[in-house]
């Protein structure tokens, strides 16, 4: 007898399943493709990191922050300026801020040009704010401060539209009386409504804006900025330097707030009557010049495009006050160095020649920044050698910034006008030219008219200059027919060398 195992009492024998064979190998195939398609890249791994991580708006923001901070306001920008493409243009504190670094960034811009276009540009930054934020204090506040930045004579020759320097002027105490309006404890509102009337030489009316905005915003660099320049204009260098000191220990890397500071130690120390105190200050002043040269050499070990000749100009002209004019000349080229192509340095240099009694050179220099120049002039107008490779210089367009350059060439030509009457055409056009931009500018029209009498006799065949008397006031006065020496002997002073 045959008996069957027990386990097939309690298991059913096993059986293929067509069905389930199939699902499988669907499966596998399916695997295969997928493998397939990640290992050629047409699938990417969900489980890999994106190639670029998304920045929010709060990192862009601090990292505009930290830039600023640090002193290198192009950098700032570019990260307000993504901060407000990701933001979708509905945060106004994002474009209030990008305004304000603009408007302070063209103190950089020796260029009257691209001080134009970063103001321009700083004004659509703070046109958006208000727009996206029609009841926010602070857009307006800053819009009235932009405009107010916008307000510059200089560079009404160089708009293109109707709007000038008065229209903008108006535009900013508007803005600046609506953000008041909608916060009257706002300390940028009260500060910027204060820059605008001390702009417009109210300066009682500006004490009342001034004063309380200091006493709601201390931490606030801006409030102790209008302050320091407030004081300035009412000839308190002194305490002007305390205050640009206060909004320093804010923000401690800002050049244009050393260059402040140094303007008033070259303005104390030419008001002085003593010796030794005059040397100090004079001494004050090259110190915080420099500081703004080691801030700028330290940025451009992260950004080489930092190219800002200030610092170097504002040496040369206190040199130049001194009365050392060599020095003078070497920090002026130096500053040329680093923005060949600004015709205004020509100027400058061209300025420093001729108070240095070097009335020839100064020539080159003033034309290249009145008419422009070649290569080959710009590297004579710098006294550089047969190696220099020079640029080519676009004139300056006449401003109230450039007319003393304008006055400079004429006068300088017309002393020599006697032994070479050829230049007389040119003294007519320059001098008559500013004349009619300034009729009511008695340095000016006093100086003016020197050039134009030597000019006159001139042509009408006199061979000896007469002495001409100035009246006390004006800046150039010549008496005879001037030589040309190279420079007086000079006192020492190299270009300036930043402190430790």
């Amino acid at each position: 007898m045959k008996v069957i195992r027990r386990r097939t009492l309690f298991h059913q024998r096993r059986s293929s399943n067509l069905y389930r064979i199939f699902g499988l190998l669907i499966l596998i195939f399916a695997g295969a493709w997928f493998t397939w398609r990640l290992d050629t890249g047409i699938i990417r791994n969900p489980f890999e990191p994106t190639p670029t991580a998304t920045r929010t708006i709060n990192s862009l923001v601090q990292e505009g922050e930290a830039q600023f901070q640090a002193g290198n306001l192009d950098l700032a920008i570019a990260a307000y300026q993504q901060a407000t493409s990701q933001s979708g243009n509905g945060d106004p504190a994002v474009w209030t801020e990008l305004a304000r670094i603009q408007s302070y960034s063209s103190s950089l811009l020796s260029n009257d040009a691209d001080r134009l276009t970063r103001l321009t540009d700083a004004l659509q930054s703070a046109n958006q704010a208000v727009a996206v934020g029609p009841d926010d204090s602070d857009a307006f506040a800053i819009r009235a401060f932009v405009e107010d930045w916008n307000a510059d004579p200089a560079l009404d020759p160089l708009r293109t539209g109707t709007k000038k320097a008065a229209d903008y002027l108006f535009d900013a105490q508007k803005d600046a009386v609506q953000s008041l309006s909608l916060n009257s404890q706002n300390p940028l509102g009260l500060a910027y409504y204060a820059e605008i009337l001390i702009d417009q030489q109210k300066w009682d009316q500006a004490a009342l804006y001034i004063n309380p905005a200091i006493q709601l915003g201390p931490q606030v660099m801006d409030v102790h900025r209008v302050y320091g320049y407030y004081l300035e204009s009412t000839a308190n260098y002194s305490q002007a330097i305390v205050e640009y000191q206060k909004a320093l220990a804010i923000d401690p890397n800002l050049t244009f707030l050393y260059l402040s500071i140094g303007n008033n130690f070259r303005t104390l120390a030419f008001n002085s009557t003593l010796p030794s105190q005059q040397s100090d200050l004079y001494n004050s002043a090259r110190a915080n010049y420099a500081e703004a040269i080691t801030i700028d050499n330290q940025l451009k070990t992260l950004d080489p495009s930092i190219n800002d000749p200030s610092p170097y100009i504002a040496i040369a002209k206190t040199y130049a006050q001194q009365g050392q004019f060599f020095a003078a000349a070497l920090n002026a080229q130096e500053a040329i160095a680093i923005d060949p192509t600004n015709a205004d340095l020509y100027g400058q240099l061209g300025d420093i020649y001729k108070r240095g009694r070097n009335f020839e050179t100064s020539i080159i220099a003033l034309r290249c920044a009145v008419e422009g120049c070649d290569a080959l002039a710009s590297c004579q107008a710098v006294l550089a050698g047969s190696d220099c490779v020079g640029v080519e210089v676009k004139a300056l367009v006449l401003n109230p910034n450039s007319a003393v350059y304008y006055l400079d060439l004429g006068s300088v030509l017309s002393a020599f006008a006697p032994n070479k009457p050829e230049y007389c055409p040119e003294v007519v056009t320059l001098l008559t030219q500013i004349e009619t931009a300034y009729p009511d500018n008695t340095i000016i029209t006093r100086n003016s008219d020197v050039g134009l009498q030597i000019c006159a006799e001139v042509t009408a065949g006199l061979t000896q200059t007469p002495a001409v008397t100035v009246t006390p006031g004006a800046t150039l006065i010549f008496t005879a027919t001037p030589t040309a020496p190279f420079m007086p002997t000079p006192t020492p002073g190299p270009v300036y060398t930043p402190l430790p």
